[in-house]
């Protein structure tokens, strides 16, 4: 999969439960227009939206399972029970957090890998990470490809955006790791995402951008309020 994602755009078609457009039908329409549109592959969150959207379109999928556990922060692909849900779909790429944090049930994340790399051998894997460190570590693990993702929305990173300085985060990654680098994060126009690939992305994952109209009209009416 990663070799027929290299240098294209992967579009996240994703819509949470207090967003207008939360549904797995909508979410395949989504898809569907991302491919017409030009993308190589999807991101998509659950095991409705993923299998509508394998009924939809042919696109390889990177797959996450969002689920909240009240004994840690990690939510994207937290445990087994979500990886074993992903791997019945019989996706590409399934995407897990691999930041430095506790997962849940105190399980730390070589544990995690190991368990998940042994009982699903075929699978590859995505490190969804936050810092440099975590991405160096990802590769030491044995993760097939590494991402930007998690950059800004943990607590040592909070407020910080992977096109900051000119992409500095994701030149470090590219430099110090030798598996592909995915650009994903707040990547939010088609220069910055040509930029994130000029630097040495593999491809780029854009989401909120393309597929999310609340976030856009959001930010448009952030900006006119800004000038009254």
């Amino acid at each position: 999969m990663l070799t027929a994602i290299k240098s294209g755009l992967v579009v996240s078609c994703q819509a949470l439960e207090d967003e207008p457009l939360h549904g797995s039908d909508i979410m395949s329409r989504m898809a569907v227009a991302a491919k017409r549109g030009g993308a190589v592959a999807i991101r998509a969150n659950g095991v409705n939206d993923i299998r509508a959207i394998k009924e939809s379109v042919n696109l390889p999928i990177i797959g996450i399972i969002k689920q909240d556990y009240k004994d840690s922060n990690v939510y994207i692909t937290p445990t087994l029970k979500e990886v074993e849900a992903l791997v019945e779909l019989n996706i590409g790429l399934i995407a897990v957090d691999a930041t430095n944090r506790i997962r849940p049930g105190g399980v730390d994340l070589p544990t995690f890998l190991k368990e998940i790399k042994t009982k699903f051998p075929n699978q590859q894997w995505m490190a969804d990470c936050a810092t440099l460190e975590e991405c160096i570590m990802a590769e030491k693990l044995g993760f097939d490809c590494v991402g930007t993702t998690m950059h800004g929305y943990t607590e040592d990173t909070v407020g910080m955006k992977l096109h900051s300085n000119d992409f500095k985060f994701l030149k470090d990654v590219v430099s110090h790791v030798s598996i592909p680098v995915i650009a994903e994060g707040n990547v939010i126009t088609p220069e910055m995402a040509k930029k994130a690939l000029r630097y040495g992305a593999h491809t780029v994952v854009v989401g909120g951008a393309i597929t999310r109209p609340q976030q856009i009209t959001r930010h448009f009416v952030d900006v006119i309020e800004s000038v009254r």
